[in-house]
């Protein structure tokens, strides 16, 4: 067994993230260390494993790792010499053994003795000491931590205290939980904005900070740091206890739909938690955010609850779970209280599973943010002159007068008054049938459409009885549209007999208008602009100047349908003519959104007069409506695609804001997606992530048989979330890439397939995670074997080779970086620059490598040659880096 293969495993642990997959080759490390019978070897190797153990979720593994490296250290210091790092993993040990409530506390004190004699042997401070009985002290509550606290802020830091991000996060922790918040602040605060690179942090100090955030008023501050910090939390199973912070940050800020995303997520975690501590903190959290929802009628929905061990997936309710998991949570609360002999974890969890709200709502983003409340119109005063009036005939009248005007105060109080007279004096049957009538109004005004169409359909009939042809039909034509928006296509059928009848016999001009302006609706509505030309071509504008606007407006949306643009943009430009001298805000807007929209489209971008017309919308609807929406998302959108981000994400934002109040989640959904866009063009890629990921949630996965517009939106989302990943420097971004070149792939687009592995190699370059971005640069070249590109084949070979030599992989990065060379016989011979930048590179990168691997005469010959062909180009720093190469090649060679 050579050790070679031991330095080669642990290589490539380097390269992966804490976690399982990093454990198993530690410990396949040290499995061929120790069957090689090297000693020295495999002692280093199990410190590092310790290290995986605690990182990667699974601390109670690294007590008897340690425990050997500490013995052995103990047999034979000079041999086994490492002590700054089993000093420093000490620290942990110390504050791991608190986590399981089957050792004994007389364990934990006994080895912070060992601590404390090892530090003052070793000449060091004690200050770490001091923490790490604080740590304790907190955990079991006995009234000692602050004795310690004070000792530990006294003693000086030395290069075994915790770093400069770890040791602030402990201080402000016992602060917190002395109510001192302000303090705790001010001692994360010279933190917050360093650069810090430890495994653990920022994320853990904002996770700290959350209910200091809370508890003094900067709410905005707490929401950013929550999406921050657990966008780090939620990959790292070792992690647990702080996701559960965020849990309950969920359930105490009006956010118990994230809450229960997260508890989604996670669940299937407490069948293999850290530790019991971890898993008490996670049941405890979840247990307060079920019981809010249950509080708030949703006990009866449900949660995935994932398979384990032998227990099948099921769909447990939320009530029911929410009991389980309190439970859960008090009897491990009970365990630890009875290892410490004190009743402080158990009063910590009853006090988590009791938490109320800290705040109302908080939005964790902009688009998140929920409208102000309009406040109701107030009830209008009773009319003067409708108080006098006791004629029922003039009341009714003076209702559909109202109603013609839109004055729906008027309306009502007219109608009212009608009400009123009619207690003491009788109605006429055509007076009940028109009271009918208007009642409909009522309810359609209400939005209840159903009681609308009975309302209608009993007046039509009293009508129909009392030989009022006109009335009847009136009614018939609304009763029809009522029904056709409910779904009935019979109603078409009833506003088709009101137009043939009112064309048959004229009466006021109007009425023909509006059974035809009815009719016309319900064909758009349903994708009939044929149909609908057809109706609006049975009545002329000019005799009906209260309703011109209205039908140039519908004739326009029909021409547009009909693929008639410049009519249609026409008969819009009219529309909004004659809309500006109304008073009425929705008459105003939609003829200028869709004259807006239709110029955008015509254009194919949108320009100062799409603008200003979107400008004209908005300013005639000042208040949240579906329509204002609409416009600030076409503004929004506009405004982006002129390269005006900032500008547009505002409107994106509100719009955003007033679909989801109005419940037009669709909508909302959708228009995400540009908003992801606006938020990476603007470089806010949390922001960006975090909202296409929404997008992704909630949209269903695209299949064959997808909705061309879901498959469209899932794949830019997607695409933007891969960018926002590779700027906040995820490793997730690999993957993503790596799924939109699979996309890519299915669908033959080995152009798009090629260019996504070789995004995801780019990604995970800036790791120095070289082994894997090999495979995917090896990847991308075959793709761009299948689209045609020699040059992208050059570069992605070029790249992997590269990427293998920086692995420690040189027998495989000589071969690889041949096929580079290979492939430079595939370029196109009519761009000669082109061909000798890309041999000149292939020669520069085969000469390091050759460098590497001790063929230096060859490895001259080739810098030699990146050196003619840079000059050639003219590229004068890139002959200059390959002179310094040559240079150092030949020093080699004495």
């Amino acid at each position: 067994m050579s050790t070679d293969d031991v330095y080669a495993l642990m290589a490539r642990s380097q390269e992966l993230p804490y976690g399982e997959a990093r454990t198993v080759l530690v410990e396949d490390a040290l499995r061929r260390a120790e069957a090689a019978g090297d000693d020295v070897l495999a002692f280093h190797v199990r410190i590092r494993l310790t290290d995986a153990y605690r990182y990667g979720g699974e601390p109670a593994k690294a007590f008897a790792t340690f425990s050997r490296t500490l013995a052995d250290h103990d047999r034979d210091p000079g041999r086994y010499d490492e002590a700054h790092g089993l000093l420093w993993q000490m620290k942990a040990i110390v504050s791991s053994l608190t986590l399981f409530p089957e050792i004994p506390l007389d364990r934990t004190y006994a080895v912070l003795d060992d601590m404390e004699r090892r530090y003052k042997a070793g000449g060091h401070s004690l200050q770490a000491v001091y923490h790490y009985r604080n740590v304790v002290a907190r955990h079991v509550g006995d009234g000692t931590a602050d004795e310690w606290y004070l000792k530990w802020r006294a003693a000086e830091r030395d290069e075994l205290s915790d770093c400069q991000g770890c040791d602030p996060t402990g201080m402000a922790r016992h602060l917190i939980e002395a109510g001192r918040h302000e303090e705790a602040l001010e001692v994360a605060a010279p933190v917050l904005d360093a650069q810090l690179n430890c495994n653990e942090q920022p994320q853990s100090i904002q996770t700290t900070l959350l209910p200091v955030y809370l508890r003094t008023g900067r709410a905005e501050q707490a929401a950013d740091v929550h999406r921050r910090a657990y966008r780090v939390h939620r990959t790292r199973l070792a992690d647990l206890t702080d996701i559960a912070e965020h849990l309950q940050f969920c359930a105490v800020t009006g956010n118990e739909a994230r809450g229960l995303e997260i508890l989604q997520r996670h669940l299937g975690w407490l069948d293999r938690a850290p530790s019991a501590y971890a898993d008490m903190c996670f049941s405890a959290a979840a247990g307060l955010l079920l019981r809010r929802l249950t509080a708030a009628g949703h006990g009866a929905a449900t949660v995935r609850r994932p398979a384990a061990g032998g227990r099948p997936a099921a769909d447990v309710p939320v009530a029911e779970l929410g009991a389980e998991l309190a439970e859960r949570a008090t009897g491990l609360a009970a365990r630890f209280d009875a290892r410490n002999g004190t009743s402080h974890q158990g009063d910590q969890v009853r006090a988590t599973l009791a938490a109320e709200p800290v705040t109302g709502f908080l939005p964790l983003a902009a688009h998140h943010r929920r409208p102000a409340a309009q406040a109701p119109a107030p009830e209008p005063a009773p009319r003067d002159d409708f108080a006098s009036v006791d004629d029922l005939d003039e009341l009714l009248d003076t209702g559909d007068r109202c109603r013609r005007r839109k004055d729906v105060p008027g309306m009502r109080a007219a109608w009212r008054r009608f009400d009123a007279v009619a207690g003491t004096a009788e109605p006429t049957p055509l007076q009940r049938a028109r009271r009918l009538d208007a009642r409909g109004f009522e309810h359609a005004v209400g939005g209840d459409g159903a009681e609308a169409a009975a309302a209608w359909e009993e007046a039509a009939r009293m009508f129909g009885e009392l030989g009022d042809q006109t009335r009847r039909h009136r009614t018939l034509g609304r009763l029809g549209a009522v029904r056709h928006d409910l779904g009935d296509e019979g109603g078409l059928d009833l506003m088709n007999a009101a137009a043939d009848h009112f064309a048959a016999h004229p009466g006021e001009p109007t009425d023909l208008a509006s059974a035809l302006l009815r009719l016309t609706a319900a064909h758009l509505r349903a994708d009939r602009p044929a149909d609908a030309l057809a109706a609006l071509d049975r009545v002329a504008a000019d005799e009906v100047p209260d309703l011109a606007g209205e039908l140039w407006y519908l004739r326009g949306q029909a021409l547009l349908m009909s693929g008639e643009a410049d009519d249609g943009i026409a008969a819009l430009r009219r529309s909004a003519e004659l809309a500006r001298a109304s008073d009425d805000p929705e008459e105003i807007a939609a003829p200028a959104l869709q004259l807006a929209r239709a110029l955008a489209r015509r254009r194919d971008a949108p320009d100062e007069e799409t603008l200003a017309l979107l400008d004209e919308a908005l300013a005639a609807m000042p208040g949240p409506s579906p329509m204002r929406a609409a416009a600030l998302a076409e503004r929004g959108a506009s405004l982006i695609s002129l390269d005006r981000p900032a500008d547009g994400v505002p409107d994106l934002v509100e719009a955003i804001a007033e679909w989801t109040a109005e419940g037009m989640h669709e909508n909302a959904v959708h228009l995400r997606v540009d908003l992801a866009g606006g938020y990476l063009s603007t470089d806010r890629p949390l922001e960006a992530a975090e909202t296409a990921e929404e997008v992704l949630q909630a949209l269903p996965e695209s299949g064959g048989d997808a909705d061309p517009a879901v498959h469209h939106a899932r794949r830019r989302a997607t695409l933007i979330l891969a960018h926002a990943q590779k700027q906040l420097r995820e490793e997730g971004a690999a993957e993503t890439f790596t799924s939109l070149a699979d996309d890519a792939a299915r669908d033959g687009e080995h152009d798009a397939e090629a260019h996504f592995r070789y995004e995801a190699a780019d990604v995970l370059t800036d790791l120095d995670m070289d082994a894997a971005a090999a495979e995917r640069y090896a990847e991308a070249a075959e793709a761009y074997e299948k689209a045609g590109d020699p040059y992208g084949v050059v570069r992605a070979r070029r790249r992997a080779a590269v990427c293998l030599m920086w692995s420690g992989d040189l027998d495989a990065a000589g071969p690889a970086m041949e096929t580079a060379r290979a492939a430079l016989a595939g370029l196109p011979p009519d761009n000669e620059p082109a061909r000798i930048w890309e041999t000149a590179l292939v020669s520069y990168e085969q000469a390091r490598i050759l460098a590497r691997t001790g063929g230096l005469g060859e490895a001259a010959a080739q810098a030699s040659a990146a050196i003619d062909g840079f000059t050639a180009l003219d590229a004068s720093d890139a002959a200059e880096e390959a002179t310094r190469l040559l240079e150092d090649i030949k020093s080699a060679l004495g």
